[in-house]
């Protein structure tokens, strides 16, 4: 069991979505501090609230809060933007990285073989 168990965690699919996860975590930190201390601020500063949660909406007697939502909808889109970014160089590295596969040059049919092949259309026209 213990040797099933080393081969599951030796494998590269399992090392390389634990190496994600962490690089996940911390580039959602790098995103949550630009996000809290940037942009919020700045969207605060356009609002005159004090605090993001602080947006509200006043319908009737209910309050609608749409700080945090406006916030994880910000947080979701620059995520999206650098990771599309992130996943775009490494695309473009690995392909220049990539040596061009070999073209096999097309051997173009040598006279004989047209002409073996015209006697046989020839052949198969005088049979019908």
């Amino acid at each position: 069991m213990i040797k099933e168990f080393k081969e599951f965690i030796a494998r590269g699919n399992v090392i390389e979505l634990a190496v994600g996860l962490v690089m996940g975590q911390a580039f959602t930190a790098i995103v949550r501090a630009l996000v809290d201390n940037i942009i919020m601020p700045l969207i605060v500063a356009m609002t005159g609230q004090t605090k993001v949660e602080s947006l509200v909406i006043n319908i009737a007697s209910a309050e609608v809060g749409y700080g945090l939502f406006l916030q994880a909808i910000i947080n979701f889109i620059l995520i999206a933007i650098a990771l599309f970014i992130v996943v775009k160089t490494i695309n473009t590295l690995t392909a220049k990285n990539k040596p061009a596969p070999e073209e096999t040059p097309v051997e173009a049919p040598t006279v004989e073989e047209y002409l073996a092949e015209i006697r046989d259309l020839l052949a198969e026209k005088a049979e019908k």
